[in-house]
């Protein structure tokens, strides 16, 4: 009978003998594979970069009195347009309307839902707002019929809609849900695809479902977006509609009064890109856009004349500089940089344009326009909707 005992003593002392001989001086041991923690900076880092960077600003006339609501709603939106509601709507049958605005830096995004009503942004408004951007919407449902200078553009979902906030338009709208950009001038005049740029118009096309589809997949991670990603996708929106305007320009014939308002916002680029120079003259501007004094008076006529409206964007300009906490320059500094040669004469300049100083300015809480109706703040009352819209494309 075997003697398993004796043979597993044996196995076991050729295991050992194996083992001494692989762990000879022979042959240097392995070196312990030490585990070092991740650096809590760099977890910090990346755990700030998923942070949600939006909160939106919200408006709802829900919780209001129905007699009420529509007058908190034209309070609200009056830094665009003024409203009024159809002939046989009365107030007291409410107006339960929402918006939501988000502020991704270089453009502010909005959701809003609203019963019919027709609306106004008059050449009065024009001139005493503080606002001159580009204004684009996307219909999710009801439709719209926006005029300018006697041209209607009719809009319905499929189609985006681009128009000017610095030349007067009206028109009426059915019960909708819309999704709008709003956009300082400047992001879009510096591509060669800007002189596509027309006011009132409704854009179509496949590129144009392409942007529609881009802002559908926006919409709905605007909760998620991180500060990382708003630059990206501030960069790529501008990228599709300067890309959709360029489609539908080649595809759309050209009518004298669509002649005359490109002049117009090319004009208006040239100023915006010029506005720090103390070269910009009517001479220099019929020079370098090739146009004839009478055409760029007559262009200008309804703004009160070339120099009036060059000051009054220098003026803007400077309010926008004076307004952002941020921004700590000497109020000396700013009027010459914007083109004043004269600190008293822009003193002046800036009193009777909007009523208060450039040293009352400082406050953001400055009073408005006369006669401009006030929007109600937001519950911790540091930001405003009109706040949005006057800082856009000078604080970032």
């Amino acid at each position: 009978m075997p003697d398993f005992r004796r043979e597993e003593q044996s196995a076991s002392a050729e295991a050992k003998a194996k083992d001494d001989v692989g762990s000879g001086d022979d042959k240097p041991a392995q070196a312990e594979r030490r585990r070092f923690p991740r650096s809590s900076t760099t977890i910090g880092e990346e755990q700030r970069q998923q942070i949600p960077a939006l909160k939106p600003l919200l408006f709802s006339t829900r919780d209001l009195e129905p007699r009420a609501q529509f007058a908190a709603w034209q309070a609200y939106i009056a830094p665009l347009i003024d409203i009024r509601l159809p002939d046989n709507i009365s107030t007291e049958a409410g107006f339960l309307a929402e918006h939501v605005a988000w502020n991704l830096g270089g453009i502010l995004i909005t959701q809003q839902s609203t019963p019919p009503h027709s609306y106004l942004r008059s050449q009065a408004k024009v001139k005493t707002n503080l606002v001159d951007h580009w204004h684009i919407s996307v219909l999710h449902s009801g439709r719209t019929w926006t005029e300018v200078d006697g041209l209607v553009s009719e809009g319905e979902p499929g189609k985006v809609e681009l128009r000017s906030l610095g030349h007067p338009f009206r028109g009426r709208s059915t019960e909708a849900k819309t999704l709008s950009l709003i956009l300082p001038r400047t992001l879009l005049s510096d591509a060669p695809a800007s002189t596509d740029v027309k006011n009132n118009v409704a854009l179509s096309g496949t590129l144009t479902k392409l942007l529609i589809e881009y802002l559908d997949i926006i919409e709905s991670n605007l909760v998620n977006f991180a500060a990382a990603d708003l630059p990206h996708v501030v960069q790529t929106l501008r990228d599709m509609i300067l890309a959709s305007v360029s489609s539908w320009a080649a595809q759309s014939a050209g009518t004298e009064q669509h002649s005359i308002l490109t002049l117009t916002e090319r004009i208006r680029r040239f100023v915006e890109n010029n506005l720090t120079s103390d070269d910009l003259t009517v001479d220099r501007i019929c020079r370098e856009l090739g146009i004839s004094r009478t055409k760029l008076y007559q262009v200008f006529e309804q703004e009160g004349g070339v120099h009036h409206y060059i000051q009054r964007r220098r003026l803007l300009s400077a309010h926008a500089a004076l307004s952002d906490p941020a921004n700590r320059e000497q109020i000396v500094d700013i009027a010459f940089t914007i083109g004043f040669s004269s600190a008293a004469h822009f003193s002046r300049a800036f009193s009777k344009e909007f009523g208060y100083s450039p040293r009352e300015a400082r406050n953001l809480s400055s009073p408005h326009y006369s006669g401009q109706v006030q929007p109600p703040m937001p519950v911790d009352g540091t930001q405003s909707f009109e706040t949005w819209l006057r800082m856009l494309g000078h604080n970032r």
